[in-house]
């Protein structure tokens, strides 16, 4: 037997005509005389039918089928007595006249369905199960979809793809390498990527001034729910362009997907909102504008009062920012504030200052320790009034006010349903700082990499207020998710020994990390940029899902482990000597 026909794919222009298919039984429904089974592929369900007509061996092979079984049937498609209107197939049947019992099944740990309620870990554990689910399967297609829709659109635009190597030099930035021992070079190791930077810079060197490539990148980080220790990455690199020509050819792409996998028409070009601004209104460089609630400055209101919290927060430069909850005093009772207030802890808020107006009183954690004049202020500054809910956070460090609050916002959205479901949101993020600063070790780092380039303008600050240049980079974000990332690199050999010398790189150092590039560098750079998107984040994203592990076919848990094959794993001494490995023994 051949298949003829997928299960999903036929319709009612093949009746009367002769079809074979291939699948696992989802369910068989025995009504003595009649047997009904439902067949299951990746494209859908298609129903078999047996009478009393049909060959007594083949009744009885359907007599004895099971869930998950594996099995072809052939037959005549008919028209359904009873049209089912839940699914496309559900006013055809084929009437089978002859069966195949391909693959026997054990009753499986869960039941194959869409929708399925059974906990994570065990869908996990039996993934190849997991994936004859309905909802798995659509995303994994669509996700093939996309990525074959990427790389025509690449195409289409003169972009080369290039492979580059997965095995690299070690060169750690941000999130820590993955690394390989070599058995050859005895004591030395190869590093996983964490993205193609450095070798995409090099084939802007190389002369390919378009390229693009579905990367596999790897880095060894903390997990959660959008992201994987090892992930796809759609990477492109531009050269002779600025942040806009980057910017516009990636446009020009996510219209294309929109469209064509979520039919949402967006306009072009897509805001743009600075990342001062992004931090000042809404307290995130991914911000979700499709609600608002957004972050009030209290600080001019607030400068020298009476409340302690505020003021010292103030006076050791940080601030003092609300989020005005219109019209949710019934919903927020001080009971919810008071889960609310533990729940900021974990963003490093040491809690919450409310105010509460309810029809019949205002209640108020704080406006006892302030005077008439002050709390009129605040309730001009952030329209407060009846029916209103103030949430207030102060720290001396603004950081912290500003992932606090910021996340508040988006958990209250969702709580009290202020996000329109089937929408998308996108604007650029732009004009990044350059350098991160870390309060604890007093210390700048590059908060994207080394190699992006500062604003023209802002290069002379580099030796007097390095804290305020701000960088060509920018960030694509879709409802709330940072769906990609890029920048305009440096290709100046003395800006970027300037840059090294910025991060604390010694030349030694420099050359150490990244010395194939400085010297590449030496030969000629073109003025170039790109940019890299999470592939797996942006068709989570497209589907509506709330986790990454949803599109990805074998995905890692919050340990990096697999649960389905068991990886990491141990490996034989024999491997380790010839590695020449030896590991630590477990601390007792």
């Amino acid at each position: 037997m051949k298949r003829t026909h997928y299960c999903g794919e036929i319709t009612e222009s093949d009746i009367g005509s002769e079809v074979t298919v291939f699948g696992w039984v989802q369910r068989q429904r025995d009504l003595g005389q009649l047997i009904f089974i439902d067949l299951r592929d990746r494209t859908g369900i298609i129903q078999l039918s047996f009478d009393d007509s049909t060959d007594r061996e083949v009744f009885d092979k359907a007599w004895r089928m099971r869930s998950e079984y594996v099995a072809a049937a052939r037959g005549i498609v008919m028209k359904r007595a009873s049209v089912n209107p839940e699914i496309p197939t559900g006013s055809v049947e084929i009437k089978v006249s002859e069966l195949r019992l391909l693959a026997q099944s054990e009753t499986t740990p869960f039941e194959i369905v869409r929708d399925s309620d059974v906990k994570e870990d065990l869908r996990l554990k039996y993934r190849y199960l997991d994936l004859r689910r309905p909802e798995m399967q659509e995303a994994i297609i669509l996700r093939s979809k996309i990525v074959k829709t990427v790389r025509d659109y690449f195409d289409d635009n003169g972009f080369i793809e290039i492979e580059t190597p997965i095995l690299i030099k070690s060169t750690p930035e941000g999130a820590r390498d993955y690394l390989v021992p070599s058995r050859v070079h005895n004591g030395s190791f190869f590093a996983l990527p964490q993205s193609p930077q450095l070798y995409k810079q090099l084939l802007m060197v190389s002369g390919f001034d378009r390229y693009y490539q579905v990367a596999r990148c790897f880095r060894d980080e903390d997990l959660r729910a959008d992201r994987q220790p090892e992930f796809t990455q759609v990477d492109i690199e531009m050269s002779f362009v600025d942040e806009n020509d980057i910017m516009t050819v990636n446009e020009g792409l996510v219209k294309l997907l929109m469209k064509k996998y979520c039919n949402v028409d967006i306009s072009l070009p897509l805001r743009r909102i600075t990342y001062k601004e992004a931090m000042e209104r809404y307290g995130s460089d991914k911000p979700d504008t499709r609600f608002g609630l957004e972050l009030i400055d209290l600080a001019g209101e607030l400068q020298g009062c009476g409340f302690k919290v505020f003021s010292s927060a103030l006076e050791a430069g940080g601030s003092v920012k609300a989020i005005n909850v219109k019209g949710a005093a019934a919903v927020l009772t001080r009971k919810e504030i008071d889960k609310l207030t533990a729940w900021v802890k974990d963003y490093g808020a040491k809690g919450i200052a409310f105010t509460r107006v309810t029809d019949d009183a205002r209640s108020s954690s704080f406006e006892k320790f302030l005077t008439d004049e002050e709390v009129g202020r605040i309730n001009s500054k952030t329209g407060c009034e009846t029916g209103d809910v103030l949430l207030i956070i102060a720290d001396a460090d603004p950081k912290v006010v500003s992932a606090s609050l910021g996340a508040l916002r988006c958990e209250l959205a969702r709580r009290l349903g202020l996000i329109p479901q089937g929408t998308f949101d996108l604007l650029w993020v732009t004009e990044f700082p350059l350098f991160e600063y870390d309060r604890e070790t007093g210390e700048y780092s590059a908060m994207h990499h080394p190699f992006t380039a500062p604003m023209e303008e802002d290069i002379a600050l580099l030796d007097s207020d390095i804290g305020s240049v701000r960088a060509r980079a920018f960030d694509l974000v879709i409802n709330g998710n940072e769906a990609g990332g890029g920048s305009v690199r440096i290709n100046d050999t003395a800006l970027q020994a300037k840059m090294f010398e910025k991060l604390g790189f010694t030349d030694e150092d420099a050359n150490a990390r990244f010395g194939f590039l400085i010297d590449a560098f030496k030969y000629g750079a073109p003025p170039h940029g790109g940019m890299a998107y999470g592939l797996d984040r942006v068709v989570m994203i497209m589907l509506g899902r709330e986790s990454i592990r949803d599109v990805i076919a074998f995905p890692k848990v919050a340990s990096s482990a697999e649960l389905m094959s068991g990886a990491p794993d141990t490996v034989d001494k024999e491997q380790l000597d010839e590695l020449g490995i030896m590991l630590k023994p477990d601390k007792e």
